[in-house]
């Protein structure tokens, strides 16, 4: 297999699976299947998410409190402890599903978790990729203070929702979430929702007596959020259990109009970090300023020379090696709505980057972001003084054939192009002393991207049953996150992309959150996906 991380196998942005007290598993359990041998009967895509949808207002109080409860243990990729209690959680759920599952082991962290349920007659196999961590908080930084208990809200905060307590106890088949409401919560959106609604489309299924068309697995990666540095060996080492036709990756939101997405790709990424370095210690600005070089200084005019005032990467190379889009991906981006004026208003700027194309464009080519940024102190905190070193996070997200470590070194070079000694380690003294700039730079490593032709027979079958469950469909050649889904692409998979979340849902920050409505329609697409994606 052709290597395609950087330093090491990393990954990025996808979504995990649903939580629940025994009790709700065991109602799950208990749902009637259809009888075994029995030829499937198919059912039209808008037929069968009107069946989940009324499944579902029968039963939203007992969908939502699996989700509260899955919600409830905290996460962060790198809290073992409660990584390995989400897996646990979630092959209960599995297994409460009829689903034969498997984690597959990772020393000293939480397993990959591998699930497949057989349908008799099937002739397709369609896995569903999904992660169960999240992204580290900051629990002062939440409006509620507190990621791991999930609150429940009229709407979003920055609209005036007002936190209000979760509907209990209304009785059998009352429908009392109102759509607009959103859950507050760590992975509310990212990525756990998204795996409830898997689960509770199963559920809806069964209840209906809808069988399954396709045969599913599902894989659920505990390390995704910290660059999924197990997942290819994982997975190498058990690929006999890989095969299939089909990879869906539930990760990321949907458009921004809020009509449903099908995305045929995502970007790889590279992680950077860069420190330059002044003095040995701070110094007092009032006696050594203008004299001891000043590190924030340096490392503003550094990053300043990687962009140009349009947004364009100044880094030589950068842009070479892109696949160019297909005319059917092009005309693709030419039809789907016109959403920059609004997002521009909603995100209170004036001017985008870009030299006049639109998001959705950008998104198809290659990115430098500063991520993060640091150097002695600021506000209350602020010291007169020299700082000893300033540092910078960076992530430079790729398109399709663009190799993580040639950009990286492509990177490097620019900075050495601008009079800089680089390391990957902590200087010494003597390098110190020896060179008038000085960066360390180091990356934890970065995977390529993956894209799949739009005019495929498992795309078009793929557009044709999501749209026939929820309507108008938004289709995107590249997401703008990552994933590593290079890693099912070479093992000759089709990876696609169905995400269900709602836009503004905050991922990776303070206050990530899901609207209702998302989690519902999420529920109807996936029914309809299992019940149909036959080509």
């Amino acid at each position: 297999m052709k290597r395609r991380t950087l330093l090491s196998v990393t990954a990025k942005r996808s979504t995990v699976l649903v939580i629940a007290k025994r009790s709700t598993l065991l109602l799950a359990a208990l749902l009637p299947l259809p009888a075994l041998g029995q030829k499937a009967v198919a059912v039209a895509p808008g037929q069968v998410a009107q069946e989940v949808r009324d499944y579902r207002k029968s039963n939203e109080e007992r969908i939502v409190r699996e989700l509260r409860e899955f919600l409830a243990i905290p996460n962060t990729a790198t809290d073992t402890p409660n990584i390995q209690k989400n897996a646990a959680r979630l092959m209960e759920m599995l297994e409460a599903r009829g689903i034969e599952t498997h984690p597959l082991s990772i020393a000293g962290r939480g397993p990959v978790i591998f699930g497949k349920l057989t349908t008799p007659e099937a002739t397709r196999t369609v896995i569903f990729y999904a992660h169960y961590d999240g992204q580290p908080v900051d629990a002062a930084a939440w409006t509620d203070g507190k990621p791991f208990e999930p609150a429940l809200r009229t709407k979003a905060i920055e609209a005036g929702g007002k936190r209000i307590p979760f509907p209990e106890g209304a009785g059998p088949g009352a429908a009392h979430y109102n759509d607009e409401w959103r859950i507050y919560a760590r992975s509310a959106s990212d990525d756990k929702a998204p795996i409830v609604a898997l689960l509770a489309a199963l559920d809806a299924l069964r209840a209906k007596r809808i069988a399954l068309g396709v045969n599913l697995k599902v894989v659920l990666d505990g390390e995704e959020e910290a660059g999924s540095p197990n997942l290819e060996r994982t997975l190498q080492a058990h690929r006999n259990l890989l095969g299939g036709d089909v990879l869906l990756v539930a990760d990321g939101p949907v458009d921004a109009s809020g009509l449903p997405l099908i995305d045929f790709g995502n970007r790889g990424v590279v992680d950077v970090q860069v420190t330059v370095y002044g003095p040995a210690r701070a110094l007092h600005s009032g006696h050594y300023g203008n004299w001891a070089p000043n590190p924030a200084l340096q490392m503003a005019r550094l990053l300043a020379s990687m962009k140009d005032e349009d947004g364009r990467v100044r880094v030589e190379g950068f842009y070479d090696d892109v696949t160019p889009l297909s005319a059917t991906e092009k005309k693709a981006i030419e039809e789907m709505p016109a959403n920059d004026a609004e997002l521009m208003k909603e995100l209170e700027f004036a001017v985008p980057e870009g030299g006049g194309k639109k998001l959705m464009e950008l998104i198809s080519e290659p990115s430098l972001n500063i991520r993060g940024l640091r150097s002695a102190y600021v506000g209350a905190e602020s010291q007169n003084v020299v700082p000893e070193k300033a540092e910078a996070s960076l992530d430079l997200r790729l398109v399709k054939n663009i190799e993580p470590k040639v950009q990286y070194e492509r990177l490097l070079a620019h900075i050495r192009k601008q009079g800089y000694y680089v390391t990957d380690r902590e200087p010494t003294k003597e390098e110190r002393l020896k060179y008038p700039r000085v960066a360390m730079v180091t990356s934890s490593g970065g995977y390529a991207a993956t894209r799949t032709p739009m005019d495929t027979a498992v795309a078009r079958k793929l557009t044709e049953v999501v749209e026939g469950a929820a309507g108008k469909t938004v289709k995107m050649p590249t997401s703008g996150g990552s994933v590593p889904m290079y890693i099912f692409e070479e093992l000759g998979l089709p990876v696609i992309g169905v995400p269900i979340v709602n836009h503004d849902n905050r991922q990776h920050t303070a206050d990530e959150n899901l609207r209702l409505g998302n989690l519902w329609r999420g529920m109807e697409i996936y029914g309809a996906v299992l019940a149909g994606l036959t080509w």
